[in-house]
């Protein structure tokens, strides 16, 4: 049987507007998420999404991994959103003998990112649990760029784009918090370095949520040992332990070397901020050690 991530485009195409579609109808019926993965973009969360989504108490969105309501989709409105979700009696049935509050959750990277996504969940799911999965900002923006390459996004070579990312997105969030509405294609595509500043974007969270509601995980941690990590993400949602038959590594970009020239000037970039991220942790981040 073949699998929905396996499934040609156009099945999952016609299965995502169907599901849709019954989701609106149905959405009293249906779970929202009792935590949501939101940053960091190719941080490695889509293989700690899969392997949370392996747990009997944990569902995900129906042909999603991530709905993007909160950053790019938020005009569509609640019913939309919680239409993407199971049932509850379906996550009951999926959860019985394992636990009786079965959590449904989704993963977005954006959502860290984006100016007005904070305050939008903050809102609109009180209560929700965060994780955030970091990793080395220089190796992120790397990975982010030969991302946005090959998906259409970015046209420029990594030295240049880092060149013109402060032209590209000057005034941009500005834009977006004065039109909730407007969408930036540079803030979303082309943040190579402000992405990476981490330590800032917590602090938004931290306040919005409280750090006891914020679970922060390198992703080279959990890479390089991924079954204690793995066990401290669902003592933090309170599930019961289980863990996935193995842990495998997904959307690994291969790539050439960054010159060692760029990656001294990135590293000597971040170098305040992840010092301001050890401070904000009380704990060295992981490619700093």
């Amino acid at each position: 049987m073949i699998s929905r991530r396996d499934a040609p485009l156009w099945v999952k195409q016609t299965g995502r507007a169907v599901s849709r579609g019954a989701g609106r109808l149905t959405a009293g019926t249906r779970m929202l998420p009792g935590f949501l993965m939101v940053g960091t973009q190719r941080g490695g969360t889509t293989s700690l999404f899969r392997s949370l989504a392996e747990h009997p108490g944990i569902v995900q969105p129906n042909f999603h991994k991530g709905v993007h309501y909160f950053d790019v989709n938020y005009h569509r409105g609640p019913t939309w959103y919680q239409g993407h979700f199971p049932t509850r009696a379906a996550a009951r049935k999926r959860a019985a003998g394992t636990t009786d509050r079965p959590l449904a959750f989704e993963s977005a990277g954006y959502y860290m990112h984006h100016p007005l996504a904070p305050g939008r969940i903050a809102a609109d799911l009180p209560g929700v649990k965060l994780i955030v999965l970091l990793r080395d900002p220089v190796e992120r923006a790397y990975s982010a760029h030969k991302h946005e390459l090959a998906r259409g996004f970015e046209t420029e070579p990594f030295e240049r784009a880092l060149e013109l990312e402060p032209e590209r997105l000057a005034g941009e969030v500005e834009k977006m918090r004065a039109d909730d509405a407007y969408l930036s294609h540079s803030h979303r595509h082309h943040s190579y370095v402000n992405r990476g500043q981490y330590a800032d974007q917590l602090e938004v969270l931290f306040e919005l949520f409280g750090q006891d509601r914020v679970l922060v995980l390198f992703a080279e941690d959990f890479f390089a040992e991924p079954e204690p990590h793995y066990d401290r993400v669902i003592d933090f949602l309170g599930l019961p332990h289980w863990r996935p038959a193995s842990f495998e590594r997904h959307n690994a970009r291969p790539s050439s070397p960054m010159p060692a020239t760029v990656r001294a000037r990135l590293s000597a970039h971040f170098e305040p901020y992840d010092e301001k991220l050890a401070a904000l942790l009380g704990e060295v981040p992981a490619w700093r050690r």
